[in-house]
């Protein structure tokens, strides 16, 4: 590949364009909006000008209700050679492209699984796929230099290519991304009427679940909308599981003791089943997932402070797995949870109690 088209300067399509650009493709911009095409060229992501001759591959980022259209009128101007797109769901615009007389044999889906809180050219970054999965979905009719080419610029946004059938990846997607989204807002919205003296106790664990419910209304509305079938499913079968949850809790409430234990039995199924699904979520870099020791120390909330944590335990031999902050309210400290693993967990709380830390174990 030396050549390519990005149309859709948003986020991941700037993404695509600053990595594709770093390793020497040469790039050419697109938007209908002239003032993010700009910001994006500016950026160093391509040139802000209509290629000379069809480019090699076309990658169109922009909404799933969007893409058969721009792919027919980017085939009507022999744009590219081949083409793909980066949109969440995959179903229905192949259904699109196919009703809209596309040329399929030189379209490939795509879906690159990562993204930002943040949004528009400003927030991308040309490291945003490293290591993180790529699905391609080739249709029947695709042809075998047009997935090369696709898989080409996986490559070249140093992603981890998975080639998946369309239906399989928006059940998959339903429920490893667009339900949980979902969820995440029905808990949020329980705080939109909340007393402050009540999110003033918000922890990590309200934070977690909610962490997600701020993006973009407009843009999960799209998602949605495209694969709203395998969505209803999944939540179908979570309604099912509230039902049940709600009728446990009141047993639990009741005075019978008999009614206590029913309840008792029904949580603890639930909870059995969360960490039996829990346990299925990969660990890094795609092993299977491993256990944790978590060390919480109390650190202030100055410059460097973070850095001096980590040096110390740096210093100790230790690898931090992963790691948690819960800020204290009204008070200029955090606690943070240091994930290591359990065997170094001792031998690091002593460490860090010798160089001064609170550790709170």
């Amino acid at each position: 590949m030396r050549t390519a088209a990005v149309v859709g300067t948003g986020l991941i399509g700037t993404s695509v364009a600053l990595a594709l650009a770093a390793r020497g493709i040469t790039v050419y911009l697109h938007d209908a909006d002239p003032t993010a095409v700009r910001t994006a060229a500016a950026l160093g992501a391509g040139l802000a000008e209509t290629p000379p001759a069809p480019v090699d591959l076309a990658v169109l980022a922009v909404p799933p209700g969007r893409i058969g259209t721009t792919l027919k009128s980017c085939q009507d101007a022999d744009l590219a050679h081949s083409y793909t797109d980066v949109g969440s769901v995959k179903e229905q615009p192949l259904r699109d492209i196919e009703a809209l007389g596309c040329d399929v044999s030189r379209y490939v889906g795509g879906h690159p699984l990562a993204g930002r809180e943040r949004s528009g050219p400003l927030a991308a970054r040309a490291d945003l796929f490293d290591g993180r999965p790529w699905v391609l979905t080739p249709a029947r009719d695709t042809d075998t230099e047009t997935l090369n080419r696709a898989l080409e610029m996986v490559a070249l946004c140093r992603a981890v290519p998975v080639v998946m059938e369309p239906r399989a990846h928006d059940h998959a997607v339903a429920l490893v991304s667009h339900a949980p989204h979902l969820v995440s807002a029905l808990m949020a919205a329980r705080l939109e009427e909340a007393a402050d003296s009540a999110t003033r106790l918000a922890g990590q664990g309200v934070r977690d679940v909610t962490r997600i419910a701020g993006s973009d209304p407009r843009l999960w509305i799209e998602i949605l909308g495209a694969n709203a079938g395998a969505v209803a499913d999944v939540l179908a079968g979570v309604a099912d599981d509230l039902h049940d949850t709600v009728a446990a809790l009141r047993a639990l409430a009741a005075e019978d003791d008999a009614k206590r234990q029913e309840g008792s039995d029904g949580i603890a199924g639930i909870l059995r089943r969360g960490n039996a699904g829990h346990a299925r979520i990969p660990g890094k870099h795609g092993a299977p997932a491993a256990r944790y020791e978590a060390v919480p120390v109390v650190v202030g909330d100055q410059p460097g402070e973070l850095a001096r944590l980590f040096a110390d335990v740096g210093a100790s031999g230790v690898n931090i797995e992963d790691i948690a902050i819960d800020h204290a309210p009204g008070r200029a400290a955090g606690l943070v949870e240091l994930m290591i693993d359990p065997a170094a967990a001792d031998g690091l709380v002593l460490d860090l109690r010798r160089k001064g830390w609170n550790v709170q174990r």
